[in-house]
């Protein structure tokens, strides 16, 4: 692989050439420096693998990765891939097993850890077959991750260089993720999506604080999220992470709002709900806070919209195309009303969302509107053009600019 395989624009972090959302190099060199660098990816929630047994799947990167609680109750994950030829070894999304793993192809065995435990016929039939006397189990298991955890969240590394969690998460979000994850969680569901965009379009879209009054016709016009309410976007000082927040009801219309916001296509004035109980919200947090989003590099949203709680991440499939996993949940001394509640509400976001099937749209159409643009590149300059530029609106581009700095970083672009 080339030293360079793009050239950035001159202009640096603030001009995104549209190359890197289809160069199927660049995709490559991402799965290498990026998910298997030294990066900690989001694997899943300890409410999912509550007892020794649990596991569920998922994908760091491209890869495909198995998560489990084992018999001592410790967390492992390792790849899905047999050490034998590369089959998938565990073809259910989640459950429970005793015995470990069983490739279907050739009956390779391995336990909770991701350790080969048997091979179907390892010593042959009447002496002929089977494997080398000298063949080492031990240098046959899965490939293993680095496993630890933040407020209940779980998180991997393939990286021995990449550096403690806690470090990683930094003090700018985690309090806004210990604010959401303050005590057992329950489970409510999943969806799905596959969005025909590259992941870093919809990576962008989770970090966009510019764009959810103007785009999302329910925030704005049922007063969801607007910028004329009470609201902030704070960025890590590394830029890796972002946390921003929304209060509903805090209204300030002021003209330079007002002149621009009639006119925009998410403002329905006459637009009403049949049922609106659907907004219905009461504190639960006592910060007034509506809306608080929490984004961690690479892309995972954390967020709160009312009382609808979800994870929500992003998995690249190809150089075009990713997958939107969301995770629901509440907690689990939830009253049935309360958890009622967070389930209507959750209507609002996933692929048929009311709020988030524009998100995936928009996306596809970057992804098709900058098809074929060798030389073109988006440019990022709400709010100023540097890193620190633009304050803590969320009227800027300031967090775009700190996640393309980090890529580029990272990607040695």
């Amino acid at each position: 692989m080339s030293q360079s395989i793009v050239t950035w624009p001159k202009e640096g972090y603030h001009r995104v050439p549209y190359r890197v959302f289809h160069d199927p190099e660049i995709y490559a060199r991402e799965q290498e420096r990026i998910f298997r660098g030294p990066v900690w990816n989001y694997l899943g929630l300890e409410a999912e693998v509550p007892d020794p047994g649990d596991f569920r799947t998922t994908y760091v990167g491209a890869t495909p990765v198995v998560l489990t609680r084992a018999e001592d109750g410790r967390l492992h994950a390792f790849s899905n891939r047999c050490a034998h030829r590369g089959s998938l070894v565990c073809l259910e999304a989640s459950g429970k097993k005793r015995d470990g793993f069983t490739c279907v192809y050739h009956a390779w065995r391995f336990d909770m850890e991701g350790s080969l435990r048997s091979v179907a016929f390892r010593r042959g039939v009447r002496g002929e077959g089977g494997l080398p006397r000298d063949f080492s189990m031990a240098d046959h298991g899965l490939e293993k991750l680095r496993v630890d955890t933040f407020a209940g969240i779980i998180f991997g590394t393939f990286s021995e260089e990449t550096e403690p969690l806690t470090d990683w998460i930094g003090e700018t979000v985690g309090p806004g993720l210990r604010r959401l994850m303050n005590r057992p969680l329950r489970i409510l569901g999943y969806d799905t999506q596959i969005v025909h965009a590259n992941w870093k379009i919809y990576g962008e879209n989770i970090r966009d604080t510019y764009h959810g009054n103007i785009l999302h016709t329910y925030f704005a016009t049922f007063g969801l999220s607007r910028y004329s309410q009470e609201n902030g976007a704070i960025i890590d000082p590394r830029g890796l992470h972002l946390h921003f927040f929304q209060k509903r009801g805090a209204e300030d219309f002021t003209e330079d709002y007002t002149e621009t916001a009639s006119s925009l296509r998410s403002m329905q004035k006459d637009f009403r709900l049949a049922d609106p109980s659907i907004l219905n919200w009461t504190d639960e947090f006592g910060d007034a806070k509506t809306v608080y989003v929490t984004t961690l590099f690479p892309p995972l949203m954390v967020q709160q919209l009312m009382h609808c709680f979800a994870m929500h991440q992003v998995i690249p499939k190809s150089p075009t195309s990713c997958e939107t996993v969301y995770t629901f949940f509440g907690y689990a001394d939830d009253p049935p009303e309360l958890t009622q509640r967070r389930l209507v509400q959750a209507n609002l976001i996933g692929a048929a969302g009311l709020v988030a099937a524009e998100d995936g749209a928009v996306c596809e159409l970057v992804g098709n509107g900058t098809v074929g643009c060798a030389n073109a590149a988006s440019a990022l300059e709400m709010g100023g053009r540097d890193l620190t530029s633009g304050g803590d609106t969320k009227i800027s581009d300031r967090s775009l600019r700190n996640y393309w700095n980090v890529y580029r970083t990272l990607m040695a672009l």
